[in-house]
């Protein structure tokens, strides 16, 4: 009997894995190709995207498609330049975008019904994006609207508590949750140190949106790093799941906008300066070499990675993927603005908010970055569109290199996370 019962819990313990590790892939994969193989063209000239729609791998024929050519829309549509139905037939159909003679990018959206279910993909070509110029513009108080932030910031104690977790410490690595004051609040994170003798670089991480636990990077501690990795909401980050599931459908819902009609209390404030209170603490860690700072993240994270550098001469380094928050405008101006995509109605597009955003928009702190910088996004990005994200980037005066992956969406390859560490690690150990 006992023998049956294990039996029987195996093989439901074997359908539940090999149900978990179902492919995501679809049946039928729609691929659209640009003609240059980095997606990128010259002002004036016309792209031409090839369609191809496969069913276990083989090419389809004599289906309808349904194709879109617009302007880098984002999540939201900006403008359709061209639109109609073509039959694939020998496997493959083109489709001739319109001359585009203003930087930036148009996208390719091909939809197809098979056997009453819908598929689609896209592609994005790019029109001389290094010439991409914000719609955003610099406030004359921006440097002195910042400073002031960062004096007031100086004058509160950081009281650092640093509580040891047992539970996630390894043989190499000491882990730490830590909470330090910042304007209005308190800032938390995890800190992960060597637990081997020495002084060692520093690495501060920011998050990307939303709100969640952390849990620190002990690899990259195991390494050689003091490695900080910061929550932005001023909540412990070692909290059940269930705390912040709740606040991120109540009280910090859209946290992103919260007074965007007043700069004092704008909600990223107090994120930006919290930053540089993360750099305060990390230079206080006793095994830091007290030389070599660098900062990282992704999306929200990306933009904080620019604005901690553009606030913080004490940062050397920064790597960051497709970075939020860059060019808000854009809509304003018929191209995709940076997440979170705002400015497409009337609530949003008031002359105070507008105002405001310039103050916080990632694309006005580039011009004043002067760390040495890795960027790495996509074009086919509809979270942090590489309208926004190029406005940005062409706008820092630093030292810089960028690494575009063309196919990616808002996500990365582990390639791309290999080229990181393997940047911003040999920086910090020249």
């Amino acid at each position: 009997m006992k023998l049956k019962i294990y039996l029987s819990i195996a093989a439901t313990l074997l359908l539940c894995f090999n149900l978990s590790a179902q492919p995501r892939k679809e049946l039928v994969n729609v691929i659209v190709t640009p003609d240059r193989t980095d997606w990128t063209y010259d002002l004036g000239e016309r792209a031409e995207f090839s369609i191809t729609v496969l069913r276990n791998n083989v090419p389809l024929e004599n289906i309808s498609i349904n194709y879109t050519v617009e302007t880098d829309p984002g999540y939201r549509s900006v403008k359709i330049w061209d639109q109609g139905n073509l039959t694939l037939k020998n496997g493959t159909v083109k489709v001739k975008s319109p001359k585009f003679n203003t930087p930036g990018f148009l996208r390719c959206t091909a939809r197809v019904t098979v056997d009453g279910k819908e598929y689609s993909s896209y592609a994005t070509a790019g029109f001389s994006p290094e010439k991409i110029k914000a719609t955003t513009s610099l406030p004359s108080d921006f440097e002195a609207f910042w400073n002031k932030g960062k004096e007031e910031l100086a004058a509160i104690p950081m009281d650092a508590v640093m509580t040891l977790m047992p539970e996630r410490c390894t043989d190499k690595v000491n882990v730490y949750h830590v909470q330090l004051n910042n304007i209005k609040g308190k800032i938390y994170g995890i800190l992960c140190t060597p637990k081997k003798e020495g002084k060692y670089p520093a690495i501060l991480h920011v998050p990307g949106a939303g709100i969640r636990p952390y849990y620190g990077d002990v690899d990259e501690a195991a390494q050689g790093f003091v490695s900080f990795t910061i929550g932005i909401h001023g909540i412990p980050v070692n909290l059940d799941q269930q705390i912040y599931d709740d606040l991120r459908s109540g009280a910090l819902a859209g946290y992103n906008t919260m007074n965007l009609d007043d700069k004092e209390n704008m909600y990223y404030r107090r994120v930006y300066l919290g930053c540089i209170r993360a750099v305060d603490f990390l230079e206080s860690v006793s095994n830091f070499n007290g030389e070599d700072i660098a900062v990282t993240g992704g999306s929200q994270g990306g933009a904080l990675s620019i604005v901690t550098a553009a606030l913080d001469d004490r940062i050397d380094y920064l790597a960051a993927f497709y970075p939020a928050l860059s060019d808000l405008t854009g809509f304003l101006q018929g191209r995709a603005g940076g997440w979170p995509q705002i400015f497409l109605d009337d609530f949003t597009n008031t002359p105070e908010k507008i105002e405001v955003s310039k103050y916080y928009d990632v694309a006005n702190f580039s011009r004043f970055v002067k760390a040495e910088g890795w960027y790495s996004w996509g074009y086919n990005d509809n979270v942090c569109p590489p309208a926004s994200t190029y406005a940005a980037y062409n706008l820092i005066p630093a030292k810089k290199e960028l690494h575009v992956f063309q196919e990616t969406q808002h996500w990365t390859f582990p390639e791309q996370h290999e080229l990181k560490n393997k940047w911003l690690f040999s920086k910090l150990g020249e």
